[in-house]
């Protein structure tokens, strides 16, 4: 067990596990790391309109120490998209965490400058208006979404949005550069803003934010691997 390193990889909003599934397969391969994955509280059809902030944050944190309390003093925590803001923060709190890996970490979200229609505010203020709207398969998720889970979401990236200065371990930031649900500006906030001194950002064509799903995710997942190596 002293040899061995803990994975923590935590899911991002309207996402499960089976978003990062290729990735924990990948990374399960390596005989030295042991890959932890979990749903957050209200990503399924029966909780979500009464789950808050909180209910994640308590979620990430609690599977830590669960981690901790079974021997693990190295842990290496990946969150995408909103999972990367909850990672963040986590890490922050933690001594045994000692890596961080932040894939299109959601501290800024659906930036629709050049007319690109800004789906959260529509969902905030006229959500009869979007009940046609065609989507890719993460957005469409998040149509389905009520009304109260997506202001949860919101209020997440606000409160935890300057725990990106607390953050002093080696840190390696993912982003898809078609992603369209968060934007580039989002991971280069993270990058400026972390204070560690071993820091590095991947930006990857042909990429949306689906990452582990797409065409350039058994590249990703090498660059993750050998990160954490």
């Amino acid at each position: 067990m002293r040899f061995r390193k803990a994975v923590l990889i935590i899911h991002g909003f309207a996402g499960g596990t089976y978003d990062q599934e290729f990735l924990a397969n990948y990374l399960e391969l390596d005989r030295l790391l042991d890959v932890y994955t979990f749903t957050l509280p209200g990503h399924d059809s029966y909780t979500r309109a009464k789950v808050t902030k909180e209910d994640w944050i308590n979620s990430a944190e609690d599977h830590l120490k669960m981690l901790i309390k079974n021997g693990y003093n190295k842990i290496y925590v990946i969150g995408h998209s909103m999972g990367g803001v909850i990672a963040t923060y986590v890490a922050s709190k933690h001594k045994e965490v000692k890596k961080l890996v932040l894939v299109a970490p959601a501290f800024k979200f659906l930036s629709f400058s050049d007319g690109t229609v800004n789906v959260i505010e529509i969902i905030k203020q006229a959500p009869e208006l979007i009940k046609t709207y065609n989507s890719d398969e993460i957005l469409s998720r998040i149509l389905k979404l009520p009304i109260r889970t997506v202001s949860e979401f919101i209020e997440l990236v606000k409160q935890y949005h300057d725990s990106t200065s607390d953050i002093r371990i080696p840190t390696l930031i993912i982003q898809g550069l078609n992603d369209s649900i968060v934007p580039v500006d989002s991971s280069k906030y993270v990058y400026d803003t972390i204070k560690s001194k071993k820091k590095k950002i991947l930006y990857f064509e042909n990429t949306t934010h689906d990452v582990f799903r797409g065409n350039t995710k058994e590249t990703i997942s090498m660059e993750i691997k050998k990160f954490l190596r």
